[in-house]
């Protein structure tokens, strides 16, 4: 009875990927807002039907598509950190490969990408399913920074920013409050990341064109900027 069941379940998988990569090539020639389980089950030669067997309506399908996207974002960036960290990296170097792992996915999937820093999907509301993929890439920058403090290579504060105002899933996030003079370390990490995907975004949507004359350059040169705005230090190789 196991060899029958392993194999409704391969193929319910097989089909479920089918189901999402059908989903991802109208997302990129249609939009979001476009997306229908009835073309993708055109698409894939099958009756409407059946696909709802798999995927229930296009607000389970559009969940699936944002994890798998937000999951790959974290994981880029993840990777991203781990070999600028394997190489002897410091926090800001960290950063650095952070933001260029997060960015080289983008650019290779612009349109999963726009699904979840683009405009939202009217009609659709996103369940908590969501959340934790959505927050791999800020697990990231938090713990470079917390890295930072423990290692004396965060800056304190110019300025007192006063009262928090960051959202008490944020602190715990962040894995409490930090100690003294670093209590901001939330605030840092959420510009950072408020940063990291409105310098994406800015060039994926076509912003910089006719702009900047290097747009490599340009990005690892706001990253830096940036990241001394958070009480980091990013050295950038000259080109």
């Amino acid at each position: 009875m196991d060899a029958p069941r392993t194999a409704r379940a391969r193929a319910r998988a097989e089909l479920t990927t089918a189901i999402a990569d059908a989903a991802r090539t109208q997302l990129a020639e249609q939009g979001a807002s476009a997306l229908s389980l009835r073309a993708v089950a055109r698409e894939l030669g099958m009756a409407s039907s059946a696909v709802y067997r798999y995927v229930a309506s296009r607000d389970e399908l559009l969940t699936m598509l944002i994890v798998e996207a937000y999951d790959a974002l974290g994981a880029a960036a993840e990777d991203g950190e781990r070999t600028a960290r394997e190489a002897g990296g410091g926090p800001g170097t960290r950063w650095l490969g952070a933001a260029r792992g997060f960015r080289a996915w983008a650019r290779a999937h612009p349109h999963e990408y726009a699904l979840v820093y683009g405009s939202p999907v009217p009609g659709y509301a996103a369940p908590a399913a969501t959340v934790a993929p959505a927050v791999r890439t800020a697990r990231v920058l938090i713990a470079i920074l917390r890295d930072a403090v423990d290692a004396g290579q965060l800056e304190a504060p110019r300025a007192p920013l006063g009262r928090s105002v960051v959202a008490a899933p944020v602190l715990e996030l962040s894995g409490g409050l930090p100690p003294t003079p670093f209590e901001d370390l939330p605030e840092r990490a959420l510009v950072l990341l408020s940063s990291l995907t409105g310098l994406v975004t800015y060039e994926l949507f076509g912003h910089l064109v006719n702009t900047v004359s290097d747009v490599d350059t340009w990005f690892d040169a706001s990253v830096a900027w940036v990241a001394s705005v958070a009480g980091l230090v990013v050295e950038v190789e000259a080109s």
